[in-house]
């Protein structure tokens, strides 16, 4: 079954919402408790950001879904 223009591009948008996730837990895992507090408020701002992108790019696919 072929894929639509708009069920393609949520997909995409869940695989690059689960890489976003992915890179959080590759960045804090396996880190010692100093190096863990250097780094989680960054990894979770990064994650922050591009959940926040991933919202917005999901939120102008839904009208048009609507639409349809």
């Amino acid at each position: 079954m072929a894929l639509t223009g708009h069920q393609e591009a949520m997909e995409l948008l869940l695989i690059e919402e689960a890489d976003a996730w992915f890179e959080y837990l590759e960045a804090t895992r396996a880190q010692s408790a100093v190096r863990y507090v250097e780094v989680e408020p960054w990894a979770w701002a990064r994650l922050s950001q591009r959940l926040r992108a991933i919202r917005a790019r999901r939120g102008t696919l839904r009208p048009t879904a609507e639409v349809a």
